[in-house]
């Protein structure tokens, strides 16, 4: 039997030991079983496709349900994750096969109007229609070179925690801000004991994960998630702080938790892998370039249902287009579809008059958490004016007054 021809089979959920093995052994780490239990709670076995060599795993992709914010509010998005083959069965269409059926099956679920992943090679997926729509900063910065403004009176205290004894408060503050920022991924109690998971092997000599948060007027409205390694040379300290997150409902929580993350003693560097790349940070401390922010690609976005998805996200200012979208993956999407909408409602219908821009289903999932321009789509040759004056007119609309940003690898 060629590879071409094996068949795609379900998940059950007695194979989720099997898929752990099979994917730890393509991205070259061990089995860890404390992660490997947290992500047995959220692995939906009925949204894992299989591909089977008689017996031997060869190929796997999953999705997990779940909301994801977008401009203007939230919508359900599948996650696509725990993709791979076996690199006895490269370049036989295994990955096609599967990506194909993962999104006939959920544009014909009509429960998620896009998909979402992270790309562990970015050339991959645009062929699958999935456009890069949330880029990040990697932060490697000299913390003993930076310095921060001066306290207000107004900063609260600060708190030490371990994340799993006030998950409840990282659990508010999180969702009182996630409705405010493109990216960010719904979390419930299965996934925030997923998010928090610590285990020792996979520290690589730092502490446990430990949480700060800051105390306002009416409670926690900020945390911080970070670890410290202990280094040393002849000089004396020059230990490294690794933040994972600060989520904060105030400019006054934010800048207090940053003044200690920057000022723990005995370290002398920072890194910070998740940054957004509006982050207020870059415009805090006394001398950004010290900060190394680089940007590199986060989320990867799929439209699979246009009209639906289009319709889903708000936009900034009033808009009334005509797109005409080409998909030749789901021919449902290719067609002229008319854009209506603004910062409170949108809609997307059919059209039959002429097209003012033109682009692929790709394109469309760049553009769709407001990480990306028009015009900028347009300068690379990926989106086309065909009335002139349609690109000043509608691009203003895409972008959202925070930048699509993520905080975990999923």
């Amino acid at each position: 039997m060629t590879s071409s021809t094996l068949p795609i089979e379900t998940a059950r959920a007695e194979d989720y030991d099997e898929i752990g093995r099979f994917l730890g052994a393509l991205f070259h780490h061990g089995v860890d079983p404390e992660s490997h239990e947290a992500e047995r709670a959220i692995f939906e076995p009925d949204r894992a496709l299989l591909v089977r060599d008689r017996a031997e795993l060869v190929a796997s992709a999953a999705a997990y349900t779940r909301e994801l914010g977008v401009p203007g509010g939230a919508l359900p998005a599948a996650h696509v994750t725990l993709v791979g083959v076996a690199p006895t069965h490269r370049r036989r269409g295994l990955l096609t096969a599967m990506m194909h059926r993962q999104l006939r099956q959920i544009h014909d679920d009509r429960r998620e109007p896009i998909a979402v992943l992270w790309a562990s090679e970015g050339r991959i997926y645009p062929r699958f229609g999935y456009g890069l729509a949330a880029q990040r900063l990697h932060v490697t910065g000299e913390t003993s070179e930076l310095r921060l403004p001066a306290p207000t009176p107004d900063e609260g205290p600060l708190r030490l925690a371990r994340p799993a004894d006030c998950q409840a408060e990282l659990s508010r503050v999180y969702d009182r801000t996630r409705a405010e920022r493109p990216g960010w991924s719904a979390r419930d109690d299965r996934w925030w004991r997923y998010v928090l998971v610590d285990p020792e092997a996979q520290r690589g000599g730092a502490t446990e994960r430990r949480a700060v948060l800051h105390e306002g007027p009416d409670g926690v409205d900020g945390y911080g998630l970070f670890r410290t390694k202990a280094e040393w040379d002849d000089a004396g300290p020059k230990g490294l702080a690794t933040v994972d997150e600060v989520v904060a409902t105030s400019p006054v929580a934010y800048r207090a938790i940053w003044r200690m993350l920057l000022s723990l003693d005995l370290t002398r560097q920072l890194s910070w892998m998740r940054a957004a790349v509006d982050e207020p940070l870059l415009r805090m401390v006394n001398e950004p370039r010290r900060l190394s922010a680089r940007v590199v690609d986060a989320l990867w976005v799929r439209v699979v249902d246009v009209p639906a998805a289009l319709a889903a996200r708000r936009y900034a200012t009033d808009i009334d287009v005509v797109i005409e979208v080409t998909d030749p993956l789901l021919p449902e999407n290719t067609g002229r579809w008319r854009l209506r909408g603004g910062p409170t409602e949108a809609s997307c219908t059919p059209a039959s008059g002429p097209a003012d821009l033109a682009c692929d289903v790709r394109c469309l999932g760049e553009l769709f958490l407001g990480g990306t321009g028009l015009v900028a789509l347009a300068d690379a040759g990926r989106l086309h004016e065909l009335r002139p004056g349609a690109l000043t007119t509608a691009a203003p609309a895409f972008p959202w007054h925070r930048a699509a940003s993520a905080l975990e690898i999923f």
